[in-house]
């Protein structure tokens, strides 16, 4: 009858010792998705911050072109006929 009990207190102790290690992975596991959270977050902030950036190079190149500069000015003089025929589409449009 004794070895029943000793396994039983066996079964149990290695039980309460899953249901230890359980919690604390659970915890570990909740602590990871927050961090997950927060660095998508910041991911996100950066790519905003990126192609703020970027837009922002494009408009320096085009000021740059119109002040004179020739190493962009294919580029600016095609971003202007590009804003022009909008332009005259929505001329088009407003007429119609």
């Amino acid at each position: 009858m004794s070895e029943i009990t000793e396994i039983v207190d066996n079964l149990e102790n290695r039980i309460s010792k899953l249901l230890h290690n359980y919690e604390i992975m659970k915890q570990a596991n909740e602590s990871l998705q927050e961090e997950l959270t927060t660095v998508k977050s910041e991911y996100q902030k950066l790519e905003g911050d990126l192609q703020l950036s970027k837009d922002q190079i494009q408009t320096l190149k085009a000021a740059n072109a119109m002040l004179g500069s020739t190493d962009h000015k294919r580029e600016t003089k095609l971003k202007i006929n590009s804003l022009i025929r909008e332009i005259d589409q929505c001329i088009v449009q407003l007429s119609e």
